[in-house]
């Protein structure tokens, strides 16, 4: 499973999603990868991506591309992101 971590300029807050992201799926116990992406690239870059974590703000700006892309409120809250992957996963 490959996992995308979108933020405006892709090197701020997508790298701490990444972070917190990588440490839920390991509670999850799920093998995924997950790559960080800026705004401008995120709709080709999910053409390859099996799921998107971004705000609300970024996800009304990529709009539909054809895979789940997850609100996520709180970047650093690993709860709510393991929470959201595992209901969206089936677990």
């Amino acid at each position: 499973m490959k996992i995308l971590a979108v933020c405006a300029m892709g090197i701020g807050t997508s790298v701490i999603l990444k972070i917190n992201a990588e440490q839920a799926i390991q509670r999850l116990g799920i093998g995924a990868d997950v790559e960080v992406a800026d705004i401008g690239t995120a709709r080709g870059a999910a053409a390859s991506a099996d799921i998107v974590l971004t705000s609300a703000a970024i996800a009304e700006e990529i709009g539909d591309v054809g895979i789940p892309v997850l609100v996520i409120d709180n970047f650093v809250d690993e709860d709510e992101i393991r929470d959201k992957l595992a209901g969206e996963i089936g677990i």
